[in-house]
C-alpha cells in the first residue's frame, strides 16, 4: 500500500497488491483531489457484473455539508475514527436488472466486485479505503433519499491518507494494522 509495510505471507505466489492492501482506521484529514477520487471510481467502474448490467454505484461526499450527512449515519464506534477522512461513501446497487427490469440477485456479488476494484485501486496509489458495515440503513434511506424497493445500500466506505495511529481510541490504536487470513484450506473446498 506504501503506508506501511506488512507481515502478511502467502501460501501461493500472488501479487504484493492483495498482501498490502488493508484497511485503516487511522485517517488523514488531508483533502483527496477530485481526478485522484475519480480514478478510484473509474477502477470501479471495468469491475465485471452479471449480464453487464453494472448495478452498482457510489454515494460520495468530500465537500463538509455532504461529510456531515455521512458521518450522521455512521454508528458511533465508526464514526469515532471514520470522521477524519476526507472522503465518506457508500456503495450501492440497483434491484432490478436494466435490460429486462427483473430482480438481480447478483447485483450484491457485482457491487462487491466494484468495491474490491477501488480498494485495490486506491492501495496502488497509496490510499486507505475502509469499508464499514457499522451504519443506520435506515437512516441512509432517508437521509440521502434512496428508494428503498429499487436499491441496496451494502457498505459505507472511508476514503483517505493514512493518518497517525495515535491519534485513535486506545482500543482502536492497538489493534492498527493488517489482520492475518483464514488458512487457505479453510476457504477453498474441492468437488470430488
Amino acid at each position: 500500500m506504501g503506508t506501511t509495510a506488512t507481515v502478511r505471507e502467502p501460501e501461493f505466489p500472488v501479487d504484493r497488491l492483495f498482501l498490502d492492501r488493508w484497511s485503516p482506521r487511522a485517517f488523514s484529514p488531508e483533502p483527496i483531489p477530485h481526478a485522484t477520487l475519480m480514478t478510484l471510481f473509474e477502477a470501479a467502474r471495468w469491475a465485471p457484473s452479471c449480464f453487464n448490467d453494472q448495478p452498482w454505484y457510489f454515494l460520495y461526499a468530500s465537500e463538509e455539508s455532504g461529510l456531515q450527512k455521512m458521518r450522521a449515519i455512521l454508528v458511533e464506534k465508526n464514526r469515532q475514527w471514520a470522521s477524519k477522512a476526507p472522503v465518506l461513501a457508500l456503495v450501492c446497487s440497483q434491484k432490478f436488472f436494466k435490460h429486462n427490469s427483473q430482480p438481480n440477485r447478483w447485483g450484491a456479488f457485482d457491487a462487491g466486485a466494484a468495491w474490491m476494484s477501488l480498494a485495490l485501486q486506491a492501495s496502488m496509489l497509496g490510499l486507505c479505503v475502509h469499508g464499514m458495515g457499522g451504519f443506520d440503513v435506515d437512516a441512509a434511506y432517508s437521509t440521502l433519499g434512496l428508494n428503498r424497493e429499487k436499491v441496496d445500500i451494502h457498505a459505507a466506505v472511508a476514503i483517505g491518507r493514512m493518518g497517525d495511529p495515535k491519534l485513535l481510541p486506545e482500543d482502536m490504536a492497538s489493534r492498527e494494522g493488517p489482520s492475518q487470513r483464514r488458512p487457505l484450506a479453510e476457504v477453498v473446498r474441492v468437488i470430488s
